[in-house]
């Protein structure tokens, strides 16, 4: 075993120590305590691991636990719900398969040794004193009848049902508990055969039982059955059976004791119900769900489908209505999805907040995957009781490969239905392999790039800004790269990991250091990200930038992303920048009524077009559009703005543009970008 898997078992045991501890009184130090459970905790992770899988290693566990007088009220429950929590989430079983239903199995049988444990040292008591007044009684008879008053007082007393049978199991003699524990009456027991108490499915072993103990085979025996109470009400006892002898040794009466233990037995059966079903809407939870999966999964004959879907702003209940009447509608929807596929073989669970997951073992009645969706949807957008209606976007994994484990399905069902709800309230997705490899590429490489950022495997290249008409360069604009992705891909991915706030920092420090070394550069254009722009420390992280470098004011001009200055976010670091010195503009700029408005609210002296601008001009023939949108370029001019055109791929373009009397462009037609080693220093 690995030192980590180690450790964890030590944390899994200190833990334990501090739940049962203040629980009994137990002649050991917590030191001594903690490597105590340390043995059981290993215990009970090898029969976790073990295959075939089988419980009965863990018996001794709850064994152990007796002997070492861990005997306390609570003691049982705490150790449960400790070690319930612990192996479902120890990383060292994650990959157990069926691990939710082992884990029940496990807590079970150390529940179950744990509560035989206590009633057999409550038994084995009882039997020394049982033996002492039976044998008292005897005495009594020849004796003292004192000795008969004893006895009767203890056997009438017990909490134990005792019953005293002759050798062909007819009821001689019966205590109190244990006509209370059936519901009859005392004196009706006296001549009855025992075993008639007993559930009739028990009848066949209980008399092999009787014959075993009856012919010396076994001293006693110790085991679950179940009594049936009057109105015909099973009571689960544990069970004790035992042998008396005369005084020369000859077999006289069986002795039966009796504890009901049904609360114990319910306790156990609540436990598998928890460990297995979401609290709230009584659905199966994520673990119940992917054995039900995997089950159907491997014997759907027609395949089966997968449902994943949330509620459709489901936050505005919450928020709206609150917490309380979000939980009833989440019960509600669980209702009404088990009703949608109440005809069919399937398995419904709650997988977390407003997430819920079907699915269907596919047959020749079963709706087709549209009209299924529309079943749902039709069964939420019923008002509830609150009026309140609802809609769910869903991902689908229809028919999936039989090659497919769970946690594949329930990834490709979960990234589906993000594309689904990309796309609007109650939308809906199949599951697209090609789609779905793209987007989990673009994952990968969001996920890599603060790791390559910190090795240094972005770079910042500089793109010549240049006259279109004369082709003087005008000045260089930073552009980042990393392996094969260009800028505008660099951007986006910074943007959906959080990391664009840090690249750009990282970029304005870079290109203005370059631009300090390399005169050849001239005038630095840089583009700040959405989240730069709104960044209310811009205004300081820019000056620092320029103090540390030493890059004139003059040579700096900072572009903010127009789409955050639209939201209002950013209007003060232009105006703050402006007030500084610094010269500003707007980037991405798609010439909009609301963005030409900026233009008279903003202190920006230039803008650079969006490249889906440039785009769609380039891919059509000149017309209308163009004649707008150099319009547009003539009167942004005429208000002292200068205009810069990106992505400028054709001589062509070029030429239009030119034309157009736009102030500069780049693009690789006109000079493509370059490493800082490249620039003449």
């Amino acid at each position: 075993m690995s030192p980590p898997a180690r450790t964890r078992r030590q944390d899994i045991a200190r833990a334990w120590m501090r739940a049962v501890y203040p629980t009994a009184y137990v002649p050991m130090s917590p030191v001594e305590i903690e490597l105590y459970l340390l043995e059981l905790v290993d215990v009970i992770a090898a029969a976790t691991q073990a295959e075939p899988f089988t419980v009965e290693p863990v018996a001794v566990v709850g064994d152990r636990l007796v002997e070492a007088h861990f005997t306390g009220p609570e003691t049982l429950q705490r150790t449960v719900e400790v070690l319930g929590h612990a192996l479902l989430f120890a990383p060292e079983l994650q990959d157990v398969p069926r691990l939710a239903e082992k884990v029940v199995a496990i807590l079970g049988c150390l529940s179950t040794s744990f509560a035989t444990s206590m009633r057999m040292d409550a038994f084995n008591q009882q039997e020394e004193i049982k033996l002492a007044l039976l044998a008292a009684k005897l005495r009594a008879e020849r004796v003292l009848k004192v000795s008969e008053a004893r006895f009767r007082e203890v056997f009438d007393s017990s909490a134990f049902g005792i019953a005293l049978t002759d050798l062909r199991g007819e009821c001689v003699d019966a205590n109190a508990a244990l006509a209370d524990m059936i519901g009859a009456d005392r004196a009706g027991l006296i001549g009855r055969r025992l075993i008639e108490l007993f559930d009739p499915a028990d009848v066949d072993e209980l008399v092999s039982t009787y014959r075993a103990v009856g012919e010396g085979r076994v001293e006693r025996v110790r085991e679950q059955r179940r009594l049936l109470r009057a109105d015909g009400e099973p009571v689960w006892v544990h069970l004790a059976v035992s042998l008396l002898r005369e005084a020369e040794g000859k077999p006289s009466h069986h002795v039966t004791m009796v504890e009901d233990v049904s609360e114990l037995h319910l306790l156990q059966k609540n436990l598998d119900f928890q460990l297995l079903h979401d609290a709230l809407t009584g659905l199966s939870n994520r673990q119940h769900f992917l054995t039900r999966l995997e089950t159907l999964h491997g014997t759907s004959r027609g395949g089966i489908t997968l449902y994943y879907l949330a509620l459709d702003a489901f936050s505005v209940v919450n928020n709206g209505l609150g917490h309380a009447v979000g939980d009833q509608l989440l019960t509600e929807v669980g209702r009404r999805l088990k009703a949608v596929v109440a005809d069919e073989t399937a398995a419904v669970a709650r997988m977390g907040g407003d997430e819920f997951a079907i699915v269907v073992a596919n047959s020749p009645t079963t709706p087709t995957v549209p009209a299924m969706v529309e079943r749902i949807n039709e069964a939420l957008e019923k008002p509830m009781d609150n009026g309140v209606a609802l809609s769910a976007s869903i991902g689908v994994v229809d028919r999936p490969a039989a090659g497919w484990d769970v946690a594949e399905l329930l990834r490709a069902a979960n990234a589906t239905l993000r594309r689904a709800k990309a796309g609007g309230k109650r939308q809906w997705q199949t599951y697209d392999r090609h789609v779905d490899q793209r987007i989990r590429e673009h994952q990968s490489r969001a996920a890599r790039m603060p790791g390559a950022l910190a090795d240094g495997e972005v770079e910042v290249e500089y793109q010549p800004v240049v006259d279109p008409t004369g082709g003087q360069v005008l000045g260089h604009l930073a552009r980042l790269r990393w392996e094969e992705l260009e800028h505008d891909e660099c951007l986006e991915l910074a943007e959906a990991t959080g990391l664009s706030l840090a690249l750009g920092q990282w970029a304005l420090r870079e290109a203005a250091g370059e631009a300090t070394a390399s005169d050849a550069l001239g005038v630095l254009h840089f583009e700040l990200s959405p989240m730069q722009s709104r960044d209310e420390d811009l205004v300081h992280t820019v000056k620092r930038t320029l103090d540390e470098t030493g890059l004139p004011v003059s040579r700096l001009r900072i572009f903010l992303d127009t789409r955050s200055m639209l939201d209002g976010t950013g209007e003060d670091n232009a105006q703050v920048l402006r007030d500084n010195g610094i010269a500003t503009g707007l980037a991405r700029f798609n010439g909009g009524q609301a963005e030409l408005s900026l233009l008279a609210d903003l202190p920006v002296d230039s803008l650079i077009l969006d490249p889906s601008v440039v785009r769609r001009l380039a891919e059509r023939p000149e017309g209308f559009l163009h004649d707008a949108t150099a319009g547009m370029v003539r009167l942004i001019r005429s208000s002292g703005r200068s205009v810069l055109v990106p992505d400028v791929s054709t001589p062509e373009r070029a030429a239009w543009w030119a034309r157009v009397e736009v102030d500069a462009a780049f693009g690789d037609h006109l000079a493509p970008a370059v490493p800082g080693y490249e620039l003449a220093h």
